[in-house]
């Protein structure tokens, strides 16, 4: 990956974070930077076998990132206290998530460091908690782990679990500031990627591409065609519901009035989002959800847009995208559709999802 296709990796990891993940340019003119006039390879799991792996990233506000600046060690702060506490050197770094700024963290991380970047994180998309890691779902270790923030102070946490973690994290970053960059524990590479989302990255560039090449204006049913989804709605935001959720992260919902027959008097198409859009309802008929890629577009422009950014009036294109295939299986789709968000409805998945780009 050069520093021309930083565009279209934004573009690809906005699809991914489904709305979600923070906003993916905050990382971009970073990682022009560090590319300088190189390359970064987008290695596949295979080609180091070898390797013991840090995934890192960026967790909390996102959105404080362009308050709080970075002090710019975030990352070489939180990898060097895991490789203190356990005794294990990294050779390879890979993400936490693929949706979203950590997209790009990641490999800003691995320029920094001079480490190998491998291509796979641990959620293939963007999702809200620590304990919907890949890792997490299948035991693996996700302790001792670091959390370093812009001040310069650095926590290290260890023997929890994936919900201990979310805890302790969320109480870290309430107390300073409002993000922090987290390094896991280094894992053996032939053990961690099984359990991991891999090719994340190399889809999102493929996604990217293949949105960079629409004509512009492109019909609704193009921009799907293009992407490998399949159209929700094309319309105007008529209602944004934000409201707050227990001690859990806010909930909303954002309905939009379909007019793609033409005829003006359409469905009404509401998405449920966490940070994420999790559920797409066509008049209170459920009809896509998570794992799979809720996304919404600006009708003129095609370019993703984040569930804070919309508002009311907006005229929007809503797509569902095939998910993660890792997330399809059976014995663990349950922690991340609907109902794992304490939404009334089990997933609602793409059939053709496995061929989708």
């Amino acid at each position: 990956m050069s520093p021309a296709d930083v565009d279209a990796l934004v573009v690809g990891v906005s699809l991914l974070g489904s709305g979600g993940g923070g906003d993916a340019a905050t990382f971009s003119g970073v990682l022009r930077q560090r590319l300088g006039g190189g390359q970064i390879a987008l290695a596949r799991p295979a080609e180091l076998p070898d390797a013991w792996v840090v995934p890192v990233g960026v967790i909390g506000a996102t959105h404080v990132l362009t308050e709080k600046l970075p002090n710019g060690r975030e990352f070489r702060d939180a990898v060097e206290a895991v490789t203190r506490w356990t005794w294990q050197t990294p050779t390879a770094l890979m993400a936490l998530e693929a949706g979203g700024l950590n997209g790009l963290s990641a490999l800003v991380a691995a320029l920094d460091l001079g480490l190998p970047f491998v291509d796979a994180d641990l959620m293939g998309r963007a999702l809200p908690r620590l304990d919907q890691f890949t890792w997490a779902v299948r035991g693996l270790p996700v302790t001792p782990c670091a959390l370093a923030e812009p001040n310069g102070q650095v926590l290290v946490v260890d023997n929890v679990g994936a919900p201990g973690l979310e805890r302790t994290a969320r109480a870290f970053l309430s107390a300073t500031g409002g993000w922090a960059a987290l390094a896991l524990p280094p894992t053996e590479l032939r053990r961690a990627a099984p359990e991991s989302a891999t090719g994340s990255l190399a889809r999102a560039l493929a996604l990217g591409r293949a949105h960079a090449a629409l004509p512009r204006p492109a019909e609704p049913a193009e921009i799907a065609a293009a992407l490998g989804g399949r159209m929700l709605a094309t319309g105007r935001v008529l209602e944004i519901a934000r409201r707050g959720h227990g001690h859990s992260f806010g909930r909303g919902s954002i309905s939009i009035i379909d007019f793609a027959d033409g005829s003006g008097s359409g469905s009404v198409v509401r998405l449920e989002a966490e940070n994420e859009f999790l559920l797409a309802l066509s008049d209170g008929e459920p009809t896509a959800s998570c794992p799979d890629l809720l996304c919404l577009l600006d009708r003129r422009t095609a370019a993703p847009r984040t569930a804070d950014t919309i508002r009311v009036g907006e005229e929007v294109i809503a797509l569902v995208l095939p998910g993660p295939p890792w997330w399809r299986r059976g014995d663990v789709i349950g922690h991340v559709a609907p109902n794992a968000f304490g939404l009334d409805s089990p997933a609602v998945l793409l059939p053709d999802a496995a061929g989708g780009m």
